[in-house]
């Protein structure tokens, strides 16, 4: 039996300010957060940190991803596939923890991010719909 779906896949492009990890996104980003898990051990951050562009090189990631990471683009990453599951793995590698990490891809200073989750996160009221703004 077909699988019936309740919304076009189009519509998780048109959340503002958000990136669905759809099955898409996920092959997309598989050998980056291959990438970012090797640095849960320490030997694969001390060898990352000594030469990023060779280490990066070990991994089948596009030029962009890696691009990405060298520049430490969290946001550019997401838009590749990246999660920020993964992502955080980078991050953590700089020393940067999560909450710093995320609010980096939300516009706002970790204290801003915090505070707002803490008030119950983004205010629903506005643009609901990349496509509706234009």
């Amino acid at each position: 039996m077909p699988r019936t779906r309740l919304y076009p896949l189009e519509d998780l492009e048109d959340i503002p300010g958000t990136k669905v990890f759809t099955a898409l996104r996920s092959r997309q980003g598989y050998y980056l957060h291959k990438f970012c898990m090797s640095l849960m051990k320490e030997a694969n951050r001390e060898e990352f940190k000594a030469d990023e562009k060779a280490y990066l090189d070990k991994f089948r990631m596009t030029e962009e991803q890696k691009q990405a990471v060298l520049d430490r683009d969290l946001t550019k990453l997401i838009d590749l596939g990246g999660n920020m599951y993964f992502l955080v793995k980078l991050a953590s590698t700089d020393g940067m923890s999560a909450q710093k990490a995320v609010s980096a891809t939300s516009g706002m200073s970790a204290d801003e991010y915090a505070k707002m989750m803490l008030e119950g996160g983004r205010n629903p009221a506005g643009i609901r719909s990349i496509r509706d703004k234009n």
